[in-house]
């Protein structure tokens, strides 16, 4: 009875990343995303100074 239609098969997904995979993958999201913050945070800093 192979039915390739039932409901409680779950559909092959990759292989999980490791742990040490998964972190390294946020940690480099995280500091990307700070380093656009403190960009933005310059520029913004930059452009109020120069109205005055």
């Amino acid at each position: 009875m192979d039915n390739k239609t039932d409901p409680s098969r779950k559909p092959a997904k990759p292989a999980p990343k490791s742990r040490d995979e998964r972190l390294k993958a946020a940690l480099k999201a995280n500091l990307q995303r700070r380093k656009a913050q403190a960009r933005a945070r310059t520029a913004s800093e930059e452009s109020d100074g120069k109205d005055e």
